[in-house]
């Protein structure tokens, strides 16, 4: 069976889990079209990545003319469907945040993937993410493409649901994928209770090396952040919490893995609190390097203040790192506190300073009994092929999954 997936970015950083989605789906006979809206040029360190990047086609690297050529033929061979198209386009505009000619962008883009469909032979389209990717697979089908479906991750999708038209996206789709419990719950309060049973949940999931990973915690005074610099991941509210632990002369390492919009306003309170010595950004590594820092820390830290499920909880975890984390999304449903770490009241810096300061006074045994809980936490729930053979069975036909 062939399946085309359709993204906006692909390969990402930030976004690995999709390629291990998609290999694991490959080890299990689905054959994966990878098609990408953009990402051609995108900066990428992970040698896997750059490999992914050679397998994706990619629908705006020629420019203008392929799409406009595709507009054209699809108008002329298919000018009942293309119509019914154009007017889903146009009733995706009203009240989006982005206006009607953008919307037809997607269109011109469906008309050129759909020719790719159909000279492929894909029987089926998934989409990752709720948000343009999504739009442009359900034009697709419109234009008389093969079924369709996509996975919605959250947060940045249920802010912005009306604008997006996530409830018709839902409605119109052949199943939708939650990647948690929480998530599902989010896509119910969307759509008519008639429409649940089209809603399944799909874990993220490790790979093997991952999976296998049997570490003996380490016990320096380092922890890691890993995640994107932005305004939901918490980071100016940890160096906060990394001030008070300073002040009061805890001693401490503290290694933020990545980079983002927000880089320079945590300099600058890094800065402000001459935290220099005691916090490090690394910027964008590879996965690599991820799973060094992790390795090389007594625990992952990540005080959230809106999230789906974070992949980068799942590594820590299966590495046999303790985690930090908060009350937000499906994080509870992974991270039970006092068996796998530590979770704290999301925006609360009382109490994430004083999580911090127990992980870091915790005996070694409990570092260890933590870690090891921990990894079989993640062993259960969150292992590629059991969690991709679900994926796969609704590929091949739907089916109600719990």
């Amino acid at each position: 069976m062939k399946v085309a997936y359709i993204l906006n970015s692909h390969p990402m950083t930030s976004t690995t889990f999709i390629r291990r989605e998609i290999l694991a789906l490959e080890q299990q006979g689905i054959d994966i079209l990878r098609i990408a809206l953009r990402g051609w040029d995108a900066q990428v360190v992970d040698q896997e990545d750059i490999l992914e990047r050679k397998l994706t086609r990619y629908v705006l690297r020629d420019g203008a003319l392929p799409l406009l050529l595709a507009s054209i033929l699809m108008s002329v061979r298919r000018p009942v469907r293309f119509l019914r198209a154009f007017r889903l386009a146009w009733s995706m505009s009203r009240r989006a945040e982005r206006p009607l000619p953008v919307h037809l962008v997607y269109l011109a883009e469906a008309c050129r993937i759909v020719l790719w469909l159909r000279r492929e032979g894909a029987a089926h389209v998934h989409a990752h993410f709720g948000t343009n990717s999504a739009e442009v697979a359900m034009l697709a089908n419109r234009l008389g493409g093969p079924r369709w479906s996509f996975t919605v991750h959250g947060p940045e999708e249920f802010d912005k649901a009306p604008s997006i038209g996530l409830a018709g996206k839902i409605r119109r789709a052949e199943f939708v994928v939650a990647v948690s419990s929480y998530g599902r719950s989010q896509v119910y309060r969307l759509v008519e209770h008639a429409l649940w049973p089209k809603v399944h949940v799909v874990h993220c999931g490790l790979d093997a090396a991952f999976m296998a990973a049997v570490n003996v915690p380490s016990l320096p005074r380092r922890l890691v952040c890993v995640g994107r610099l932005c305004e939901q991941k918490g980071q100016l509210l940890l160096i906060e919490a990394a001030h008070r632990l300073a002040a009061d002369g805890t001693d401490f390492e503290l290694v933020l893995a990545g980079d983002g919009e927000l880089r320079a306003d945590i300099e600058a309170l890094i800065r402000r609190y001459k935290l220099q010595d005691r916090v490090r950004i690394t910027g964008w590594i590879s996965g690599a390097r991820v799973r060094e820092e992790i390795l090389a820390a007594r625990a992952l830290v990540l005080p959230s203040f809106a999230e789906g499920l974070p992949v980068v909880l799942m590594e820590a975890m299966a590495l046999q790192r303790p985690v930090i984390s908060t009350y937000v999304a499906g994080t509870p449903e992974l991270v039970i506190p006092g068996e796998h770490g530590w979770l704290v009241p999301a925006g609360d810096v009382d109490a994430l300073t004083q999580a911090v300061r127990a992980c870091l006074d915790a005996p070694a045994d409990v570092l260890r009994r933590m870690g090891e809980a921990a990894h079989q936490r993640v062993l259960e729930r969150h292992d590629a092929n059991r969690e991709t053979a679900k994926l796969a069975a609704l590929f091949r036909g739907p089916k109600r999954l719990t």
